[in-house]
C-alpha cells in the first residue's frame, strides 16, 4: 500500500497498514503489526512497546525490527531512556540525535549504549487515554530524526491503535490470541520475575528491590536481563548477602555468584 501526498484520514490510513500487516501473516490485527506499521511509516528501523507494570515499572512486551527487543530491554535493565521518561512525564519525548551532549546528560547510560548498537534517534509516545496509561510507543531509528509534523502526528496515531489493542485484550477481547506480543517476550517475562522472586528470598528483600539488583547485576555484566535471570532459576547463579549480613548491591561483584547445580 502507498501513501498519497494529500491524506485526509490518518487515522483511517494508520489502522489500514496495521491490518495489512496482519493480513500478511494471515492472523488477527496485534500490538506487533502496530509497531511493524509505525516502524514502516517513520522508516525506522523498528519499535516496541513496553507496558505498565505496577508503579513506577514498565516491562518491554513486543518488539519489532532488528534488535529492538534487545534495545526494548536495555531500558527496562537501566530503568533510564526515552520510554521511561515518556512515562513519567505522560508526554511525547524525541531523542534527536543520541550522540548529541544532551542526551548524554539526560540519558548517560542509555544513550551510549543504544548508540553502540547502531542507534542514532528514539523517538516515545505514552500509550494513555485521560488519566489511565497502559504503557510507551518507541521507535528506533539509526539516523538523528528531524521529527516532522507529519512524523509526530503518525506516531501519535499508532500510540492510539497500541493503546487500543492493548485495552481490547485487557478487557478479555483477544483472549484468544497468541500473537499479540510474541511468545518470546512472555516467556522472558515470565522467567525474569521468577527469578526476581528467587532473588527475593535469598537476600530477604522485596520482589521490586530483587527486580533492581538483577537488573544492576545484568547492566554491570553487560548481560541481557533475560540471560541473567535464566541463570538464577536454573540455580547457576544465586544472590548472597554481603559480609556485614546486608543484601549486597547487585552492581558490586559479590552481589551474585556462579555455583554449580
Amino acid at each position: 500500500m502507498t501513501r498519497t501526498s494529500v491524506d485526509h484520514d490518518r487515522v483511517a490510513w494508520a489502522w489500514a497498514s496495521i491490518r495489512e500487516h496482519a493480513d500478511g501473516e494471515h492472523t488477527t490485527v496485534s500490538v506487533r503489526h502496530a509497531c511493524a506499521a509505525c516502524a514502516q511509516a517513520l522508516d525506522a528501523q523498528g519499535a516496541g512497546v513496553s507496558l505498565a507494570r505496577g508503579k513506577g515499572m514498565r516491562e518491554p512486551v513486543c518488539a519489532v525490527g532488528p534488535g529492538v527487543d534487545e534495545l526494548e530491554e536495555l531500558q527496562f535493565t537501566l530503568g533510564e531512556g526515552p520510554a521511561a521518561d515518556a512515562a513519567d512525564a505522560r508526554a511525547l519525548v524525541l531523542a534527536r540525535d543520541l550522540s548529541s551532549i544532551d542526551s548524554g546528560r539526560r540519558w548517560p547510560m542509555f544513550a551510549p549504549a543504544a548508540l553502540h548498537r547502531g542507534v542514532r534517534s528514539v523517538l516515545s509516545a505514552p500509550l494513555q487515554a485521560g488519566a489511565i496509561q497502559v504503557g510507551v510507543l518507541t521507535v528506533y531509528r539509526a539516523v538523528p530524526d528531524v521529527a516532522s509534523e507529519d512524523a509526530i502526528a503518525d506516531l501519535l496515531v499508532y500510540a492510539d491503535a497500541a493503546m487500543l489493542l492493548v485495552i481490547g485484550v485487557s478487557d478479555g477481547m483477544a483472549a484468544e490470541r497468541p500473537d499479540l506480543t510474541g511468545r518470546g517476550f512472555d516467556e522472558r517475562r515470565a522467567e525474569v520475575h521468577q527469578a526476581a522472586g528467587m532473588i527475593s528470598v535469598q537476600l530477604g528483600v522485596g520482589v521490586e528491590e530483587a527486580l533492581v539488583r538483577l537488573r544492576a547485576h545484568a547492566y554491570a555484566r553487560e548481560r541481557r536481563l533475560a540471560e541473567v535471570a535464566r541463570d538464577v532459576v536454573e540455580r547457576r547463579l544465586r544472590f548472597s548477602p554481603d559480609m556485614n549480613g546486608n543484601p549486597a548491591d547487585g552492581r558490586n561483584p559479590g552481589s551474585g555468584r556462579e555455583e554449580d547445580r
